[in-house]
């Protein structure tokens, strides 16, 4: 498990919770992607289940975690997963997941009096994995609680928004995630860091991901798009070369998520006129990045299509 550092006020409101006579049995952590709200979840959790007296498992091992995530899409994958190599994941939490988890609520926790499921992300659980999971918020096995992560909680049904109650983790500051950075990608030097801040709008988890896929390059050309324009396609031809010619269902989504941090820096400039256009924009992008964990897009046209954006917003702006 990767720890994500910076939020204190959220670990004290949990301290809270948990500290006192009830604590309540369903809970929606929400913030921006990659904020470290997995991570809390997870350190949450083993702190929940442990017992004075009883050693504890790693949380991965631990049979009173349960954790629902996205699964390798085959075999094959699941292979690769299990050789360390990157893998290709489903596109949600399914329905499957959800029953298995639940026929391991029929009996009492292993190892103490409590058992935590984790379901990460919550947001990308299909219609059917939501509505059986919604039975077992309504009637809780004694003993276990829930932990809903949540990128975007309003995409969740009102019945499981008002079953949980909301941990809120704010996106971090420019010191915070330079020091996550120099603690977890020591490889990347003072520029690269600079760039993965400025372009991280808050989240460390992008921030990580921007020195891991190398989004450098892109992130260059993405700042000459929205300043020059792109009459010609030369500057989109060279965001289709720095994505690369086959890139994985991460990557790409790494790139949309690039896009909208760079449009959204750019809504203080200009009048309003220019700012409904940065809005339009940024909500184009936010689109795209939901029908991509859904469709399989052609690369290059993604690729072109996020770029046409992007120059999109290159007109003078005393004129936007």
């Amino acid at each position: 498990m990767t720890q994500l550092s910076g939020h204190d006020a959220v670990w004290r409101d949990w301290h809270e919770a948990t500290g006192s006579a009830r604590l309540h049995h369903a809970w929606i952590l929400a913030g921006l992607k990659g904020v470290g709200k997995g991570a809390f979840a997870r350190a949450a959790a083993a702190e929940l289940v442990a017992e004075p007296g009883l050693p504890q498992p790693h949380w991965e091992v631990h049979p009173d975690i349960i954790v629902l995530d996205h699964l390798p899409v085959n075999d094959a994958e699941e292979e690769k997963r299990a050789e360390g190599k990157p893998w290709q994941k489903k596109r949600n939490i399914t329905i499957d997941q959800v029953r298995r988890m639940q026929s391991r609520l029929v009996t009492r926790p292993t190892l103490g009096s409590r058992r935590v499921v984790i379901i990460d992300p919550a947001d990308d659980m299909e219609k059917g994995a939501v509505n059986a999971l919604l039975k077992s918020l309504e009637e809780p096995p004694a003993g276990t609680y829930f932990m809903l992560v949540a990128h975007k909680p309003g995409r969740l049904l009102p019945t499981i928004r008002s079953r949980c109650r909301i941990l809120r983790f704010a996106p971090l500051d420019a010191a915070q995630i330079d020091r996550v950075l120099v603690d977890l990608a020591p490889q990347a030097d003072a520029a690269t860091r600079a760039a993965a801040i400025a372009a991280a709008d808050g989240s460390p988890g992008a921030a990580l991901d921007f020195v891991e896929q190398d989004l450098g390059k892109l992130h260059a050309i993405m700042l000459r798009l929205i300043v020059e324009g792109d009459d010609h396609l030369a500057l989109r031809a060279a965001l289709t070369e720095g994505i690369g010619a086959r890139p994985g269902r991460e990557r790409q989504q790494a790139a949309i998520d690039l896009a909208r941090a760079v449009v959204a820096a750019e809504l203080p400039n200009g009048d309003a006129a220019r700012q409904a256009r940065v809005i339009a924009v940024h909500g184009e992008l936010t689109r795209l990045g939901g029908q991509a964990t859904t469709f399989n897009f052609d690369p290059a046209l993604l690729v072109m299509e996020i770029g046409g954006l992007l120059a999109s917003l290159a007109m003078p702006r005393e004129a936007a």
